[in-house]
């Protein structure tokens, strides 16, 4: 029996669990609160997703006669060739029967429908990424061509990644998910319920966790919570995650706890705590609640009445990723493209470096609450104990750090801490494009083991980037882009279009900025968001500022999306297929040529696009003014090196006669060599020993001075010499 059972409802992610339900199942070991988690989401598409299932699909398509597409019947036709290798494609993206990808390169192996309608040069794509990926990104349109299936003839809220979204988004009013809750069972809802039924069974616990992370999740949780409700009566259930966290702030329908007991806010850890000692050790003092909606009397009520603070950041101890079914995980690729990959194919251990943003000033972003609001970093040292510990558990060494903004300041030291330890992972994570990233500290993030950084653009112009208070400029994203990428790290940028006074002209001049970044390889992938109003952001909280006008309505349920008219007057839907296009294209190395206008075609009569202002090569520029500035004595001077070999040799000139050292320095790529003379030689020789990554002070550019100083004249002109400049262009480092 286990007291607490954490529930990931359908969908997420195929690759790798979402981590809230780990989170909080490695909080509650800490406080000897007994708990299970599930990701249901997985097991559901495992059940679809198998010969046995897809039988009962076809079946029920067959008795419902929805076998009405052109695309849908030749599915069905196809049906015995599907049901054959289904299992088996299954397990390739599983990471089992690796040989299968040779099979599947065949191109005459999987059956295909639309999905396989694609305009990219697979074989130039995968070039780059090699065949495993090739036939990954084959078994990918396989699986999406059987989800379409799904959606048109068994369950038409279907999707891998989300069930129902569209009834979690802006639900005002808990009207339309209620009426669907009274309908019959989708097959989708069957396989759901037993699945969860087989471990309500197995494990009989007291209190059911939900954790709600998008509105894709929604209609799921309360169907699941409807079937625990009338089959398990005495069990209660508690909802949270970051669906309710922005959403759910304003409810007042009594009518959702017919389905849930609780919904909490904000972080899980002493809500959850709370509720479990409520339940499982009941008393008939009024319990001590945190940040929790209950409903009384036929009234919702919102109970924050504890005194009792929010735990810190290093008292929650480490996501407990047990009870998951970590090897059943499916890595799909969905666009040749290694850098988009990233999102679905691989298992990555899913952690945060600190708890909020550390800037927190974006106008669009959901500054108020406390998931921006609230930041409490944790320390390199325990961030990398946890990952140690993670290891352990899970035999993977793959990390995707989920910050709202990661730290440069923590990231320097989490990536010296790794060094330090030796311990080789694969870590990528979100950050803002500030100078911080300067080409040193991109090479220690990556002899660290960081991949890629996703990052937010947003609006490729000054204007905006300064209405939305983003604290970049667009010279500033190239210089750090361009440094991240010249050390190997991967870069996404998230671009964002319709933003409040934007105009046509900033929005085609934001394309050309685009297309120069990608064609200069600064960006390695991107994506294209429509600006949307939060409640709770800048905007929303000040709408008359930005010059738009809310459309208000009635709310009872969720409240954070909000309809609104711009001052502008501009339909921004009309860009939408064109920028994303473009950038599918960009992202493949192609059309960089095409005029922009020739992205947008065909609009709708008496519309014509302005041509760019946005010089050809404005970026190219912006790359060619670097700010160069002194550094600063407060540096530390880090060297990621080896101990070179050296070779003396005696030297003379006109009677005087001297000893010089070679020092040959070999890295993992390639070769170098300087020349010192003997003393300053010995010098250098000590320094690099005491400023190896591996020791634990770090010493500054002072420390060097000082040192130097002590024997020889001015350090400048040694710190500027060409043997130095030959170690700052490798393995040297100012940090």
């Amino acid at each position: 029996m286990k007291d607490l059972f954490l529930v990931t409802p359908p969908f997420t992610q195929l690759n790798t669990p979402y981590p809230a339900t780990a989170y909080l199942k490695g909080f509650l070991t800490r406080k000897n609160i007994n708990a299970h988690q599930m990701d249901l989401g997985i097991e559901v598409i495992l059940e679809l997703f198998s010969k046995k299932g897809l039988e009962k699909i076809f079946e029920i398509a067959l008795q419902k006669n929805q076998i009405i597409s052109e695309n849908a019947q030749r599915i069905y036709a196809l049906r015995d060739y599907y049901l054959l290798v289904i299992n088996d494609v299954v397990e390739f993206l599983q990471g089992k029967n690796q040989t299968l990808a040779r099979q599947i390169c065949t191109e005459n192996f999987l059956p295909e429908a639309s999905r396989f309608d694609q305009p990219e040069d697979l074989d130039w794509a995968f070039g780059l990424m090699g065949m495993q990926d090739k036939a990954k990104h084959l078994a990918t349109l396989f699986l999406e061509d059987l989800s379409d299936f799904i959606t048109e003839c068994i369950d038409e809220h279907f999707g891998f990644s989300r069930y129902a979204e569209r009834l979690g988004r802006s639900a005002n009013s808990f009207d339309e998910l209620h009426d669907i809750l009274q309908k019959e069972l989708t097959h989708v809802d069957e396989v759901s319920i037993q699945l969860l039924d087989q471990q309500i069974k197995t494990h009989q616990p007291k209190l059911v966790c939900f954790s709600v992370p998008f509105p894709g999740n929604l209609y799921s949780t309360f169907r699941c919570a409807q079937f625990l409700k009338k089959e398990y009566p005495h069990i209660k259930i508690v909802m949270g995650g970051g669906f309710p966290n922005t959403e759910l702030r304003s409810l007042t329908d009594a009518r959702v706890f017919d389905f849930i007991d609780f919904i909490t806010l904000d972080d899980g850890e002493l809500p959850v705590e709370l509720l479990a000692n409520h339940i499982l050790h009941p008393t008939k003092e009024t319990p001590a609640l945190k940040r929790t909606f209950v409903c009384e009397k036929g009234e919702v009520i919102y109970k924050n009445t504890t005194k009792q603070a929010d735990y810190k950041q290093h008292e929650l101890g480490t996501p407990d990723y047990s009870d998951l079914l970590l090897d059943k995980y499916i890595s799909v690729i969905e666009i040749a493209n290694p850098m988009h990959s990233l999102w679905s194919d691989g298992r990555w251990n899913k952690m945060t470096m600190a708890h909020g943003c550390y800037w927190g000033k974006c106008t669009f972003c959901d500054g108020s609450l406390n998931y921006i609001k609230s930041f409490e970093p944790n320390s390199a040292k325990l961030l990398v104990d946890r990952v140690e510990e993670i290891i352990a558990q899970t035999g993977e060494k793959g990390f995707h750090f989920v910050d709202e903004g990661a730290p440069p300041a923590l990231m320097k030291s989490f990536a010296l801490e790794l060094l330090k330890r030796k311990l080789n992972i694969t870590w990528w994570t979100n950050v803002r494009f500030e100078k911080s990233f300067t080409k040193d500290l991109c090479t220690l993030l990556q002899a660290s083991g960081c991949i890629a950084v996703s990052g937010g653009l947003e609006v490729a112009s000054d204007r905006l980037l300064k209405l939305i208070n983003k604290g970049v400029s667009l010279e500033q994203v190239a210089q750090v882009t361009r440094n991240l990428t010249e050390t190997g790290i991967m870069v996404h940028a998230y671009l964002m279009y319709g933003f409040p006074s934007e105009t046509v002209q900033e929005t085609i001049d934001s394309l050309e900025v685009v297309r120069q970044i990608f064609e200069l390889g600064i960006v390695q992938s991107a994506y294209w968001h429509q600006f949307s109003l939060t409640a709770h952001s800048p905007v929303g909280l000040n709408p008359s500022a930005y010059g738009i006008t809310p459309k208000h309505k009635e709310i009872s349920f969720a409240n954070n999306d909000v309809e609104f008219t711009d001052k502008t007057g501009i339909d921004h839907d009309l860009f939408s297929y064109g920028l994303k296009k473009s950038l599918f294209n960009f992202m493949h190395g192609l059309g960089f040529e095409i005029p922009l206008r020739d992205w947008f075609h065909p609009l709708p009569d008496g519309i014509r696009l302005p041509n760019t202002k946005i010089k050809s090569d404005f970026i190219q520029n912006c790359l060619e003014m670097e700010n160069y500035s002194k550094t600063k004595d407060s540096a530390n001077i880090v060297w990621l090196g080896g101990t070179p070999e050296v070779i003396r040799l005696k030297k003379s000139k006109k009677g005087r006669s001297w000893e010089l050292y070679k020092m040959y320095f070999h890295e993992k790529t390639e070769s170098y060599e300087i020349s010192l003379e003997k003393e300053k030689g010995d010098w250098l020789l000590e320094v690099l020993q005491k400023i190896s990554v591996k020791k634990e002070k770090l010493l500054t550019l002072a420390d060097l001075k000082k040192d130097f100083e002590t024997q020889f004249d001015d350090f400048e002109p040694f710190w500027h010499s060409k043997p130095i400049n030959e170690l700052r262009e490798h393995s040297l480092l100012v940090l």
